[in-house]
């Protein structure tokens, strides 16, 4: 078997004739040219598949983090802004406590010197790391803030300081027994030996009735804990107030009580409503004043002025 070239050119032509002998090697050898350059087109083809494909990966892995990045960003923003605004409220609250402080300081006539708000506390100790590292790592709004709460701890301190002034300066004034225990009425019994209106026999009245309309405010003569709030036989519905320093008073046959046992009452406030419970020939407040247990007359109590 023979194989046949014929090359046809513009100025040039030849033919050659080849015998199976002569091109069958080169024949070979084209052939397995071929079947490597496909092989390796192929597979370059699916190395760049891959790479394609991570890359892919990569670009939605860059593109899920930015998406998440964005998010905390706009996060921070809004709650950097509500923590201004709240920065902002807190300033305010804080002058205006300032101006009340000083005006009672003032008022309670309390040196200057030692509670003026406007000044900041002394406060300091060693530092534990560079200043100028600590300026760096600090932006403006949490410098505000140290400065704030710098200030607030200074001024707790004060405000606890006048508080405890002015408390010792009124407390004797509040437990100051004085005053009718009613807001409305009259003195319709005496403290003493009378005329017992269930028996007619004379018998001993250890306290001062206050007559009035059923339902009328009851109030304490003086601040105090309540130690009794519930009936009790005689009494009716008795509130029973410790006022320190072995003072009690009592107010019996309420219709209603409007205090608990533990409570803390303010000289003036309202304790029950005028009834006739218990041993009662109608409405009236019975009204003891006991001191280190004993009942006395409550008049002078009543009739003196308040402090």
């Amino acid at each position: 078997m023979s194989l046949t070239l014929i090359y046809k050119g513009k100025n040039v032509s030849f033919r050659m004739r080849m015998q199976k002998a002569q091109w069958l090697p080169i024949a070979s050898v084209v052939l397995l040219g071929a079947v490597w350059l496909i092989s390796s087109a192929v597979s370059d083809s699916g190395e760049t598949d891959h790479v394609r494909q991570q890359l892919l990966a990569s670009k939605d892995e860059y593109s899920a983090e930015k998406e998440r990045l964005m998010r905390i960003k706009q996060t921070t923003e809004h709650q950097l802004s509500a923590l201004t605004l709240k920065l902002g409220e807190i300033k305010g609250q804080v002058n205006r406590l300032d101006a009340f402080a000083s005006r009672v300081a003032e008022q309670a006539s309390i040196p200057n010197d030692e509670f003026n708000f406007d000044l900041v506390t002394g406060t300091g100790g060693p530092s534990t790391e560079d200043v100028g590292d600590v300026y760096q790592r600090t932006d403006e709004l949490f410098s505000e803030m140290d400065e704030m709460l710098v200030k607030l701890d200074g001024q707790e301190r004060k405000m606890a300081v006048l508080e405890s002034i002015l408390l010792n300066t009124h407390i004797e004034q509040e437990i100051f027994i004085s005053g009718r225990p009613i807001r409305s009425g009259w003195l319709s019994s005496y403290y003493g030996v009378r005329k017992d209106p269930f028996t007619k026999m004379p018998a001993k009245h250890k306290g001062l009735d206050f007559a009035g309309e059923e339902g009328a405010d009851v109030i304490a003569t003086g601040a105090g804990v309540v130690t009794w709030a519930d009936s009790r036989y005689g009494y009716g519905n008795l509130v029973e107030i410790d006022h320190g320093d072995g003072v009690i008073t009592r107010y019996g046959h309420n219709k209603e009580l409007l205090v608990n046992v533990g409570d803390l009452v303010a000289k003036g406030q309202n304790i029950g409503r005028m009834g006739s419970t218990g041993r009662s020939t109608g409405p009236h407040v019975h009204y003891e004043v006991l001191k280190r247990g004993k009942q006395i007359d409550p008049l002078p109590y009543v009739y003196r002025k308040a402090e």
